[in-house]
């Protein structure tokens, strides 16, 4: 019997959730090498000097990044929910927002909070100004986009919501969506409300002491 993938990850990580998600989606049997354990932690280094996660171990493939453990998956595990669709033109539209959760949600989301991590004195505070003005023109982008939309891409959960999941979720955590934005919030509750997201929220729960900022009593 072939060994099960191996992903090595944090449940609090946001692009671990983002592999967690597509991996719960069609309940594709994995090992977790949870990073809460030393071991794995070597292991991890071991494999992928940058010590960067998730990384997923697939007996002689070792696939680094969330997308491309997602679009492994997507090829040698296929379910129920595939993740990028048959027509060429619609995977360079999931793609795309992919990119856009990835860059403009996370990316400015991880600034603000690293940058609380810091020592005081070697903070960035313009950067911290600049990546919350990203987040606002990125939650203002994304509710005109998903107006009349149920998912990123059409009616058909991808990809693009595999990372849009945890991206938003720690993004209203972090530099709040302003009510007015009200296709962000409902999305940002269909995607909460997913039972593959939802179960990964709630196996991160014991780790939200780890959030510089304070995990805020909601969600």
């Amino acid at each position: 019997m072939p060994a099960l993938p191996q992903l090595y990850a944090h449940p609090f990580s946001s692009y671990c959730q983002k592999v967690l998600v597509a991996l719960y989606e069609n309940g594709t049997p994995f090992e977790l090498r949870t990073l809460e354990d030393p071991q794995a932690q070597a292991e991890l280094a071991a494999r992928w000097p940058i010590k960067r996660f998730p990384v997923l171990v697939d007996g002689e493939r070792t696939i680094l990044e969330a997308t491309c453990i997602i679009e492994h998956l997507d090829r040698h595990y296929p379910g129920a929910t595939r993740f990028l669709p048959d027509d060429a033109d619609a995977v360079l539209e999931v793609r795309m927002l992919d990119r856009f959760f990835d860059n403009y949600i996370s990316t400015p989301q991880q600034k603000v909070v690293l940058d609380r991590i810091r020592p005081e004195d070697q903070r960035d505070r313009y950067g911290v100004t600049e990546a919350r003005a990203m987040l606002d023109t990125a939650y203002a982008w994304l509710d005109q986009r998903m107006a009349g939309r149920t998912w990123a891409v059409g009616e058909r959960f991808s990809l693009a919501d595999c990372g849009a999941a945890p991206f938003l979720f720690y993004a209203d955590w972090t530099h709040p969506i302003d009510a007015t934005f009200a296709n962000v919030h409902a999305y940002r509750r269909r995607l909460l409300a997913r039972p593959s997201f939802a179960r990964a929220v709630d196996e991160a729960r014991p780790y939200r002491h780890y959030f510089p900022l304070g995990a805020p009593d909601r969600d």
